[in-house]
């Protein structure tokens, strides 16, 4: 029987039995599938009174990690780590950690931005006129507004071809929802962001992952799934891919492109984090066959919930007929005063400055734990080569990251993990954290920075496998 030892730790009885469920499946212990010991009988093993472990699996429920059916017991669930990345965290229950599991762009403490809005709002007297729905009006000029911001990324779309959406997250699940019937193969990176995941997981839609290399997924075995799985419809991430932090460059983007013609493809384009960067979106080479989706969520402000889908009007019909549905979950506040950022500057000044702290961190994560040939991103990629626990070493450098199993397409993840250089509050703290990290990890940083910078197609590649 499964039994921790709670003896080292200090929390509540049954926050110190969730910690150990939650350790116990990061270090294997505890599979998918596994069943857990009854309550009562691991009460009495562990001196606890039985309500204690009934409290620790309710809150082990809560947060994803297992699921129970009356009369077959309690069992851990497939999606355990990647659910956990969206728990709900509490800041004191850890204070000595240093999150860095959950990629969030860098929040000023200065900003007054929103301030100054809601100020010249309530002045204004318009306050009140938001509590509505959004107007036709108000829709239409933040179409217009995300039409000449996508001129940054070098694409020309007009206002008609966008729609509006409450985030990246409900834009993706809404393309998935119009494009696919349930069943139905969807390609995506063999590494690949976990919303993603979970969308597709919702929708029954089988996962196909595709291996990749430093410059994101290799044609040849793009072709090779594609044959293999007939999949009208691929979910990428061209630039600053979540989580390895690679983007395409010019001759991948064509070759990419040119399997997606050949197969009549339709690619859904992750690009929340491609205005950080230089490359411009694959929908530049593809936009007969393209989907471009992103937020000011990584970029401008988290929360400014403006999202937006572009591209073709025949697949925009499919996802969104009456031109309505991805607009009704769309906060009028936020609309507006997303559209005068967008309009006055704002927007512009804050993405400016956002790549800046980027850069910054970029830079300091290359001087403490190596260099990797790619562009600055928000998020690291660390893979082991030598036989080292990289989990281990964050735990002992009290540092919590996101491990590639969240990550990974089937069953088979590499020994990696994904930093997010932009969640720690400052500069100092994420100094303090990384300065910590490369203690831990010793002579062995050379090796996986060797084997960050390798192709990861050989800890990627596998042959098509649903999850």
């Amino acid at each position: 029987m499964w039994t921790p030892d709670l003896q080292t730790d200090d929390q509540p009885r049954y926050l110190a039995l969730v910690d150990a469920i939650a350790c116990a499946i990061e270090r294997g212990e505890l599979k998918p599938g596994d069943r857990l010991p009854p309550q009562r009988r691991l009460a009495w093993a562990l001196g606890l009174n039985p309500s204690t472990t009934m409290q620790a699996y309710r809150e082990a429920a809560r947060r994803h990690l297992v699921g129970g059916e009356v009369g077959r017991g309690t069992y851990v669930l497939a999606s355990s780590r990647e659910a956990s990345l969206f728990r709900l965290k509490r800041p004191d229950a850890h204070p000595e950690l240093i999150d860095l599991s959950t990629n969030l762009p860098v929040l000023d403490a200065d900003d007054h931005d929103l301030q100054r809005s809601l100020a010249a709002l309530c002045a204004s007297g318009e306050l009140a006129g938001l509590q509505g729905y959004c107007s036709a009006h108000a829709l239409q000029r933040g179409q217009l507004a995300i039409s000449a911001w996508l001129r940054g990324r070098q694409l020309e779309i007009p206002p008609q071809q966008v729609l509006l959406c409450a985030g990246a997250q409900q834009g993706v699940f809404a393309a998935l929802l119009g494009l696919c019937q349930p069943g139905e193969p969807v390609l995506v990176e063999a590494l690949t962001s976990p919303g993603i995941k979970a969308a597709c997981r919702q929708l029954r839609l089988p996962l196909h992952g595709v291996a990749m290399d430093g410059y994101g997924i290799l044609p040849d075995d793009f072709d090779r799934v594609a044959r293999a799985t007939s999949a009208r419809v691929a979910v990428l991430t061209p630039c600053m891919q979540n989580p390895t932090a690679v983007s395409m460059d010019a001759d991948r983007r064509e070759a990419i492109a040119a399997v997606a013609r050949r197969h009549g493809m339709v690619i859904i384009e992750d690009d929340v984090y491609g205005a950080l960067g230089d490359e411009p979106p694959l929908a530049s080479l593809l936009p007969e066959r393209s989907l471009l989706i992103s937020s000011l969520s990584k970029t401008v402000a988290p929360g400014l919930r403006l999202g937006f889908i572009a591209g073709a009007a025949q697949w925009l019909s499919c996802i969104d007929p009456e031109a309505q549905a991805t607009s009704w979950a769309l906060s009028p506040l936020c609309l507006r005063i997303g559209s005068e950022w967008l309009e006055d500057g704002t927007a512009a000044r804050r993405l400016s400055w956002q790549r800046e702290q980027v850069g910054r961190r970029w830079r300091l994560a290359q001087k403490l734990l190596g260099a990797v040939p790619s562009p600055a991103a928000p998020h690291r990629w660390l893979q082991a080569r030598a036989d080292e626990d990289l989990l281990m070493c964050c735990r002992a450098a009290r540092v919590e990251a996101a491990a590639a199993d969240a990550f990974a397409v089937g069953h088979d993840a590499p020994r990696a993990l994904r930093l997010s250089l932009t969640a720690a509050p400052s500069l100092a703290v994420l100094k303090r954290a990384l300065e910590a990290l490369a203690d831990e990890l010793g002579p062995a940083r050379h090796a996986i920075v060797e084997a960050t910078a390798l192709s990861l197609s050989s800890s990627s590649r596998q042959d098509v496998c649903n999850e």
